[in-house]
This record gives C-alpha cells, structure tokens and sequence, in this order.
C-alpha cells in the first residue's frame, strides 16, 4: 500500500499555498486539494483491472481560482442557491452576494470552495481537512468550525461533512465533483446510465428556485427508477428540461433522513465501471454539465464541454431558508451538522 503524500500544488493569488494530497489503498486512488478541499483525481479500476480518473479536474490552481464550475469542490456554507440571495433568521434578514442571476449560489464571492483548508490528519486511506468559518462571512451570521474526511474504503470513497455553530446560522454542505465513468476527458456521458433512489423531485422556476412543492418523478422524463442513458430524454419537450437546459434539478432521496441509503447508481459500458451513490441527506442535485464551456482545457490535456460529466450533489434542498415545508438547514449554537456520502464503485 502507498503511503499519503503531501506536495505543493501552487499559490494563490493571495499568497497562500496549496497542496496536494494522495491518498491509495491499492485498489483505489485519489487526489485532494488544500484549496477547496477539493477531489482532483478518483482513480478506480475498469473491467480490465486498468486505472481510470473518473472525476473531472484541472492542472493548475489558476483554473481553480478563476473558472466557473466548482469541480471537485465542497462548497458552503450554503450549497445550491438561495433566491435572491436574501433570507431571515431570529426575525432578521440577511443578505448575501448575488452571483448566479438573480440569486445567491454555493456561498457566494469567496466561498469554501475558494478557500484554503487546513490539514488536521493524514493516512494512507484517509484525509482530514479543517476550516473556520467566522461570524459575517460572506453574510452569514454565525461562526462555524468545520471538518470534511475523505476516507478510502475498499471499493469506496467516503466523505465525511462535519460543522459546529458557534451562533445561530443556516448550513449546507456538498462536493460539486463531475464524474464521467468512461474517463476524465473521454466526451459526453449521454450513453452511460443512471438510476436515482427518489421518487419526487422539486421543480424549479428559470432562475432554478423551486417552487416549493415535492412533484412525483412518475410518468415524466425526470423518472430515473430503472436504469436509463442519460441522454435518453434529455432533449424532451418538457418544462423542467427546457428551464435546466437538461437536467439541473434537486431530487428527493428515499428513505429516511440521516440513514445511509442508496441514492443512485450509474454505469458505463464502455469501461464496464458502476459507481453506487448513497448519502444521509434528503436531496441530490442531478446535474448534466449544461454549462460547462465548450473547449474547457482539462487534466492532462484534455478538452472538456457541455455534458461530458453528470454530477451527483448530495445535499438540502435549494432555497431552504425560505421554503418553510422543506427539510429545516439551521443550525442553533451549539448544533453539529453531521452527514456522510459515500461513493462505492464495482464493474461487470
């Protein structure tokens, strides 16, 4: 088994610098950035028993700092978007940067996607990263102190969310990685298919705010029960889809809320590798790289665009703050936020 490794991956435009971190358990691989927190590389064995990056990514930090698209990232302290970028709490309302249309997305100007985490601990098979978070940041109220543990374990990749308020503050964390099974820079993932463990799912105006309400998946081309291509209805005359410009869209994961239970399954016939997503939070946000530029320079030189990656975003739902039906995301002085996604792949 390979021992952990820390090497310098840059500096950012503030001066401060960023590793890189390896992690090997022999069977599986990955790569984490101090900066973000975020995956780099996930490197799992295809049919054949050889090595394939499933997790789209760059070569150099600049790209991290300055392209849109959070790849691999953990972003908050809100993930997803809140409307208007205002909310209340305690009877106050907060107002936060508006960045993504009319709307506050992934935490704002200078997220935790765009800081630099601290590394707490360091194995072979697992990483522990640390960040604080004050009082105001980006307009939140409240300080939090979080951690996020990546943690090979045979076949899988765990991802441990921690976070304790010191004040009362809202929270919601997720890793924005872009998986393709085929391969980092192998072209679109329209042929690869995708099973989702929910039934319902939270339709969204054209700024991507739900509406508030849970709408059954049953009988639309939002029903992933049985394994489909991605592609297979991508381009329906449906509402939601036209909105999306493809899939974009929270859905509601089955079971309950704080158990670990299967979300969703995909596969690639062209490598013959499945990935298994199972989460303790009520939501995953489906979305099909619809705005990934076209001609986006990738790891290794690869080329990157629309579609060539899906993204499996385990979270709360959007616009939480301000949707009093959906599942509450705040957290009191003194509450944890505690949650797990884990990441298992197999091949056949």
């Amino acid at each position: 088994m390979n021992q952990p490794s820390r090497t310098p991956f840059g500096t950012t435009r503030s001066g401060e610098p960023v590793e890189l971190l390896t992690l090997d358990n022999g069977t599986i691989s990955c790569e984490i950035l101090t900066f973000g927190a975020t995956l780099r590389t996930l490197t799992v064995p295809d049919q054949e028993g050889r090595p394939v990056d499933v997790v789209l990514g760059y070569d150099h930090l600049s790209d991290y700092e300055t392209r849109d698209g959070y790849l691999g990232a953990v972003v908050g302290r809100y993930a997803n978007r809140i409307a208007k970028g205002q909310f209340s709490l305690n009877g106050k309302t907060y107002s936060l940067a508006v960045n993504n249309g009319p709307n506050h997305l992934h935490g704002g100007i200078v997220g935790y996607s765009y800081r630099v985490w601290t590394v707490e601990e360091l194995t072979p098979q697992k990483a522990v990263l640390t960040l604080e978070s004050p009082d105001g940041e980006e307009g939140y109220p409240g300080a939090l102190s979080l951690r996020v543990t990546y943690a090979l374990e045979d076949r899988a990749l765990s991802l441990h969310y921690e976070a304790l308020a010191h004040g009362d503050t809202v929270c919601n964390l997720t890793n924005h990685s872009y998986f393709n099974l085929a391969g980092q820079g192998s072209g679109p993932v329209l042929d690869q298919t995708l099973s989702l463990s929910a039934s319902r799912y939270t339709p969204a105006n054209e700024t991507s705010i739900p509406y508030g309400t849970l709408e059954p998946v049953e009988g639309t081309p939002m029903d992933f029960h049985t394994p489909t291509p991605i592609g297979a209805r991508i381009e329906d005359d449906f509402e939601q889809l036209k909105l999306g410009h493809g899939y974009d869209h929270n859905y509601v994961v089955d079971g309950p809320v704080g158990t670990l239970r299967p979300a969703a399954r995909a596969f690639s016939s062209k490598t013959g590798i499945g990935m298994e997503a199972e989460t303790t939070l009520p939501g995953m946000q489906l979305y099909t790289a619809n705005f990934l530029p076209e001609g986006c320079p990738g790891k290794g030189g690869a080329s990157y665009g629309p579609r060539h990656a899906f993204c499996l975003e385990t979270q709360f739902f959007p616009d939480s703050p301000n949707q009093p039906a959906f599942p509450s995301t705040v957290l009191r002085a003194g509450d944890r936020y505690d949650h797990t996604t884990r990441f298992v792949f197999y091949t056949e």
